[in-house]
């Protein structure tokens, strides 16, 4: 459980830094001021889905957002992404850059936990059940 808030938190403060980025300028840069807001609006309902959805793919959805954010700056970065070329500086690059990388080896401990096991009740009473159908 603890695995789920940890990746919710990396997911919200990715969202936090592009949301920021966002109002500091990127909302006028082609496409990528638009793909910014889907990635917000994306890792909202993400975060959402780890702390309620009490499934593995919930740790994918994770991994798969902090792989796709960090692909798309490392692409921004080398070889340009829709005409904008980033550089890897500033404190809000490498907190993005930490914060995702986290989203995704939490995500991935999330799909690779147990499934939590059914409370001792249902398992007396399917025990049971099982009994009588014996007789």
């Amino acid at each position: 459980m603890t695995m789920r808030y940890l990746a919710a938190v990396a997911v919200l403060s990715s969202v936090a830094i592009h949301l920021t980025l966002w109002f500091q300028g990127m909302r006028s840069v082609h496409v990528i001021g638009h793909a910014f807001l889907a990635n917000v609006a994306g890792g909202l309902v993400i975060a959402v889905l780890l702390v309620r959805w009490r499934h593995a793919g919930a740790g994918v959805l994770a991994a798969c957002f902090g792989a796709s954010t960090l692909g798309a700056f490392t692409l921004a970065s080398t070889i340009g992404l829709f005409g904008d070329h980033e550089k890897w500086a500033g404190f809000s690059v490498f907190a993005a850059a930490t914060v995702e990388i986290v989203a995704i080896v939490a995500g991935l401990a999330i799909m690779l936990e147990d499934p939590e096991p059914a409370p001792v009740l249902a398992r007396v009473q399917s025990v049971g059940a099982n009994r009588s159908d014996r007789a």
